[in-house]
Formats: structure tokens, sequence, C-alpha cells
């Protein structure tokens, strides 16, 4: 009874464990497999060779990454605008006194 029991418990740590491996396997083939960031005219074909998942991860990447900058420059607009209005302003009060 005891043997068997151990039998069983063996198969399961054996199945789980190989299970895991192959998860992390796979998982490492399938992200190193494709790491291309920009696209151009050269390189048209490995973007058509892309999975459909796959371009159209790369795409929401790539507008998350534009709508970051956007940000960051509409930020630094706006600050040299307060500056210069800020700037303008005290000049106009100068010149009336």
């Amino acid at each position: 009874m005891f043997f068997k029991f151990m039998i069983i418990f063996l198969f399961t740590f054996i199945f789980f464990n190989l299970r895991n491996f192959l998860k992390l396997k796979i998982k490492k083939k399938v992200f190193k497999a494709k790491k291309l960031t920009t696209f151009n005219k050269k390189n048209l074909n490995n973007w058509m060779n892309l999975t459909k998942k796959e371009r159209y991860k790369l795409s929401n990447q790539e507008s998350g990454n534009y709508l970051n900058k956007r940000k960051i420059l509409l930020d630094k607009i706006r600050k040299e605008y307060k500056k210069i209005s800020s700037e303008n302003s005290e000049e106009n009060i100068k010149e009336k006194k």
C-alpha cells in the first residue's frame, strides 16, 4: 500500500516539474524569437512574418510610447509658455509704472 502511494506521488511530482519546465522553455522561445522594435521599408518582410498577435502587441507598445513622448513634450511646452507669459506680464507691469 505504502509503495503504491510513493510511486503515485513520485509520478505526479515528476509530471508537474516536467510541465513547469516545458512552460518556461516555451515562454523563453516565444519572447526571444522575434524581438524587432522598429520597422521600416528595409525590414518590412520581418514585420509581415510576425503573427497577428505580435504585430498587435508591437503596434500597441509603439502607440503607448508615442503617447508618453507626446505628454512629456506637451508638459515642457506648457511650462515654457507659463514662463514666457509670466515674464511678459511682469514686463507689462513695469512699463505701466
